[in-house]
C-alpha cells in the first residue's frame, strides 16, 4: 500500500503595506479631477477679485502712479486726496440722494406689482395668458439698449424728462421680478389655494396672506438684484437727465471725473469704492436670501 503524497507548502502572502494602485485607478483620477477644479476655482476667484482689489487700491494712489509704467499693485505713497476731492469737487450728497430715491422707488415698485403678474400669470386664468407670458420672456430677453430711444421718446411726450418719474415709471415691474415670482407660485399646490376658497377668503386675501408670506426668499432676492441693478445704472440716467442736480451718481462720477483729455483715474476710483460699498453691504447681510430664493424658484417649470 502506497503512502499518500505530501501536500506542497504555498508561501505566505504578505499582508502588510498598501496594495500598489495601477496607473490610471480610478482614485488617481479623481484627485486628478480635485486638483483641476481648486485651479479652475483659483483662477474664476482671481478674475473677480482682482479688479475689485485694484479698484480699492487704487483709490489711495495718485495720479502720477497711474501713468507709471510698469504698473504698481500698490500704491507706494498712500493718501486720502482722491476721497477729499470727491466729497469736495461733486456735489456728493445730491448726487447720492437721486441715487436712494431712484433705486428705492424701483425696488419697492417691483417687490408690489412684479409679485401681482407673477400671480395672475401662475394662478389666475384669462384669454391671453400664453401670450402675455411669452410677452414677459420676450421682454426679459431684450437688450437694455433696444428700449432706449422708445422710452426717452414716451417720456419726452409726457414732459417728464429730468425728473423722478422719468427715472422711475418705466421699470416699475420688470420682467425679471415677474418670471421669478410665478416660477415660485406656480409651485403651490392648487388645493390650498382651494381650501383657502372654501374657508371664505378672496383672490386678493389669497395673494397676501398665502402668497406673499411663501414668497419672501424670492422677493428678498428680487429686491437685492433690482436695487443693485437700478443703483449702478447709467446708460437710461445719462439720457434721461440734462441738469447736473438730476444726476444719479454713476452719471456724476462719469461727468465730473473724466475730462477731455485725461480722466482723474484717482477720483474714479474713490467714486466706485464709495458707490460699491452700500451696495456690496447690502449684499453680504442678505446672502442667504439670494441662495434660497433662486433655488427655490426652481422646485417647478
Amino acid at each position: 500500500m502506497s503512502a499518500l503524497p505530501t501536500a506542497q507548502r504555498v508561501p505566505p502572502v504578505p499582508t502588510t503595506g498598501p496594495a500598489p494602485r495601477a496607473a490610471g485607478s480610478p482614485a488617481g483620477e479623481g484627485r486628478g479631477r480635485r486638483a483641476l477644479l481648486y485651479v479652475l476655482l483659483v483662477v474664476g476667484l482671481v478674475l473677480v477679485v482682482g479688479p475689485f482689489a485694484w479698484m480699492v487700491l487704487g483709490s489711495f494712489k495718485p495720479q502720477a502712479e497711474f501713468l507709471r509704467l510698469p504698473p504698481t499693485w500698490l500704491p507706494e505713497t498712500w493718501t486720502l486726496d482722491n476721497y477729499r476731492r470727491l466729497f469736495q469737487n461733486l456735489d456728493f450728497p445730491r448726487f447720492f440722494l437721486n441715487s436712494a430715491v431712484v433705486a428705492t422707488a424701483v425696488t419697492v415698485g417691483n417687490l408690489i406689482f412684479a409679485p401681482m403678474l407673477g400671480w395672475a400669470l401662475a394662478k389666475l386664468q384669462f384669454r391671453g395668458k400664453r401670450f402675455l407670458l411669452l410677452l414677459v420672456l420676450a421682454t426679459l430677453m431684450l437688450p437694455a439698449s433696444a428700449t432706449l430711444i422708445p422710452l426717452y421718446v414716451l417720456m419726452s411726450a409726457l414732459n417728464l424728462v429730468n425728473t423722478y418719474p422719468g427715472l422711475i415709471l418705466p421699470f416699475l415691474a420688470g420682467p425679471l421680478g415677474v418670471f421669478l415670482t410665478r416660477q415660485l407660485f406656480i409651485s403651490l399646490p392648487d388645493e390650498l389655494l382651494e381650501a383657502a376658497r372654501i374657508d371664505g377668503a378672496g383672490e386678493f386675501g389669497i395673494f397676501f396672506r398665502i402668497g406673499m408670506p411663501l414668497a419672501a426668499p424670492v422677493l428678498a432676492t428680487l429686491g437685492i438684484l433690482t436695487f443693485l441693478g437700478s443703483w449702478n445704472s447709467f446708460i437710461y440716467p445719462l439720457v434721461m437727465t440734462q441738469e447736473p442736480q438730476m444726476y444719479t451718481l454713476p452719471v456724476a462720477l462719469a461727468t465730473f471725473a473724466t475730462g477731455q483729455y485725461q480722466a482723474d483715474h484717482g477720483m474714479l476710483m474713490a467714486g466706485s469704492v464709495v458707490l460699491v460699498v452700500p451696495v456690496l453691504i447690502v449684499f453680504v447681510l442678505m446672502q442667504r436670501w439670494i441662495t434660497e430664493g433662486v433655488a427655490t424658484t426652481g422646485l417647478k417649470g
